[in-house]
């Protein structure tokens, strides 16, 4: 949209307007393999990247189209490009800066799935992974070397609710010509936007707080259009010749949009992890109401946070949004509005008491899963980060008497009311 609508008018409005065919108000289902071209013209333009249309829908699709758009608005990027889970679209990121004998820095304090698809699933395509604390800079800008190809983290991290210092971490990124990319599912556009404190891409899990309702999945990459990919050698998939189309550098050919035309034209194309209509349908009416549900999760969560941390039972909690957190001072920097409603606590008991919790709770939900409107709890170290060692469970926020809740948008008094009565168990 061209003219400067705020967020709220964006969630609902950007990348749509009535069907031009029937007047349809909300975007419809495009349910469809393919799209009739107009002739053998038509037909060539689309397919030698000269002409921008839709050919197939593991390549492009109009509903999805709007979501890619009305995400893009609200990140404050220039572009984005829909795939089939959160996963898949780190995966599609990294497809297009890395290559064999390439490395990946990323922060410590990421999802447990991240850290494996890092440590143990990329290796299988000759790129490699480098673990950092991101609040030590020096140990980052270290880490760095002449075949690192990307820095990678989480705006709120994972299980812990940690914050990281996006702009401290872009300054380093820039100064050694790797772009830096931020999974933003956790905080969402409306608490943060890691464009305007340096990031170059931004990924999500559609799955969590943008759908909100937890009925599909789905996942995205926001472009900033920032980025100089022909600064160097670096990036050969966006600044050299492209053999697939006969020799067309996407960077000089697209500027601003090669990440993102690549991203279909090679990403989607060859390896298929497309978003389907009905998952980006759910997508978008998750997204209309995404800042009013986003205010009640926070504050929920500020005040279950509160009422943990006074409870005897509880060892502590790692909410940013408590003053007592160290990270705290970062949330009117990095999350304005807020420091989200993802977070850990330990509990008194270890693990069996972690398990004993998680068993006799009545209004949250024990599941794989966070950014639902319902309260959620999982022990991730026997779950999501199972697969970590003791060491990096630690790292990453998951010990073993920790448990991770993401705070829905019930009554807050019912949400404690339920923790109160597990935890007189779990600590019996």
């Amino acid at each position: 949209m061209t003219q400067a609508y705020g967020f709220d008018t964006l969630q609902i409005h950007a990348g749509a307007r009535p069907d031009p065919a029937t007047g349809a108000r909300q975007v419809p289902i495009y349910q469809t393999t393919a799209y009739v071209f107009r002739n053998a013209d038509h037909a060539a333009a689309l397919f030698n990247l000269q002409e921008v249309g839709y050919i197939y829908s593991r390549l492009t699709n109009p509903t999805v189209s709007v979501l890619e758009e009305r995400i893009a608005n609200l990140e404050d990027g220039r572009a984005a490009v829909c795939a089939s889970s959160g996963h898949a679209a780190q995966f599609l990121a990294f497809f297009t800066l890395m290559g064999p004998g390439r490395n990946i820095v990323a922060s410590t304090r990421l999802y447990g799935g991240t850290v494996t698809q890092f440590s143990q699933t990329i290796r299988r395509f000759g790129w490699s992974a480098k673990f950092v604390d991101f609040d030590d800079l020096a140990a980052l800008e270290a880490a760095i070397d002449g075949d690192t190809r990307a820095v990678f983290c989480e705006s709120i991290a994972n299980p812990g609710g940690y914050i990281t210092d996006l702009p401290a971490v872009a300054a380093v990124a820039d100064r050694h010509g790797v772009p830096l990319v931020v999974d933003n599912t956790s905080a969402t556009p409306w608490l943060c936007r890691p464009i305007e404190h340096g990031a170059t891409l931004v990924v999500h899990s559609t799955t969590k707080y943008l759908t909100g309702n937890g009925t599909v999945t789905g996942g995205v990459v926001i472009d900033s259009g920032r980025f100089d990919w022909s600064a160097s050698v670096k990036f050969p998939s966006l600044s050299a010749p492209e053999p697939a189309y006969h020799g067309l550098k996407f960077h000089e050919t697209f500027g601003a949009l090669a990440f993102t035309f690549h991203g279909i034209a090679i990403g989607l194309r060859d390896l298929g992890m497309t978003m389907n209509p009905q998952a980006a349908h759910y997508t978008l009416l998750g997204i209309e109401t995404l800042s009013l549900r986003m205010q009640r999760h926070v504050e929920n969560a500020e005040k279950v946070a509160r009422w943990l941390e006074a409870d005897p039972r509880v060892e502590y909690v790692t909410y940013a949004g408590l003053a007592s957190s160290p990270w705290n001072h970062r949330v009117a920097k990095i999350c304005p509005r807020g420091a989200g409603a993802l977070f850990t606590f330990a509990v008194k008991g270890g693990y069996d008491a972690c398990v004993k919790l998680v068993d006799s709770l009545n209004l949250f939900s024990h599941v794989a899963n966070l950014g639902d409107t319902r309260s959620l709890i999982i022990h991730s170290a026997s779950t999501t980060h199972r697969q970590l060692t003791p060491e990096q469970q630690k790292a990453a926020g998951a010990a073993p008497n920790v448990v991770r809740v993401s705070i829905g948008i019930e009554d807050a008094a019912d949400i404690i009311a339920d923790l109160d009565q597990a935890l007189a168990k779990a600590t019996a």
